[in-house]
């Protein structure tokens, strides 16, 4: 981890916190000496942190616009991200959903005072049921694809089919897709020479390979137009 994402890290430690934390409990969670903390915590300060406590004590975060300005949401848009988060929620595996749940609060913290319950007390609901059900091994799938794509590094795995048949194949994952009873991953597979789909609840042993040999755009650009699929028309972006 570099300085600037401890930094960041230590931030965001202290501003999850109701409580004084000590330098040793930072430490602990940060994996380094407290010392480093001391030293962290008096480049925040200068950088305009305000952080409260001293050693023996513990240290607290003032509640302040330092991590983000203020944001301003029209009734709309807080509308459209209350449904977002709630339909991840009910959705997304484990890790997607503790960071929707996270991200609510975070974006609660920066919002003016008056647009806090409104955040909150959205009536806005997916209508789905959380019937998605994420088996451990689908879990551990979805954490390699995930770090797969944001590395831009190929994936290998056992791939069980709809027949019970299992084959070894080496992959690089495009996208990822969420249904309502599964999860899809669309990649180039290197053993059909083609793109693929893959069921991740059939996925075993994943693990990351090299990077991939060709830019994911230009990849994820040839798979639109074999699938006749445009993903900047479906979401804008």
């Amino acid at each position: 981890m570099s300085r600037a994402q401890r930094l960041l890290t230590l931030l965001q430690h202290l501003r999850d916190s109701r409580r004084a934390m000590t330098a040793q409990a930072l430490a602990a969670r940060l994996n380094v000496s407290p010392r480093t903390i001391y030293r962290d915590i008096e480049i925040l300060r200068q950088q305009g942190a305000d952080i409260r406590g001293a050693a023996g004590t513990g240290f607290m975060l003032h509640k302040t616009d330092f991590l983000l300005p203020p944001l301003m949401f029209s009734e709309d848009e807080i509308e459209a991200l209350v449904f977002g988060i709630r339909a991840t929620i009910m959705q997304g595996d484990d890790t997607m959903s503790a960071a929707a749940r996270s991200l609510l609060g975070k974006i609660g913290d920066v919002l003016p005072e008056k647009w806090q319950a409104r955040l909150t007390a959205q009536p806005f609901y997916p209508l789905c049921d959380k019937g998605a059900v994420y088996g451990a091994a689908e879990q551990q799938a979805l954490t390699q694809i995930r770090h797969a794509l944001r590395q831009q590094r190929a994936l290998h795995f056992c791939y069980r089919d709809a027949a019970g048949r299992a084959s070894e194949r080496s992959v690089w994952p495009l996208a990822l897709g969420f249904f309502a009873d599964a999860r899809l991953l669309a990649a180039w597979c290197e053993l059909r020479q083609d793109f693929r789909h893959f069921r991740c609840d059939r996925i075993r042993h994943a693990r990351l390979g090299a990077p991939y040999p060709q830019p994911h755009a230009l990849l994820l650009k040839r798979w639109q137009a074999q699938e006749k699929v445009d993903l900047l028309r479906l979401y804008g972006f």
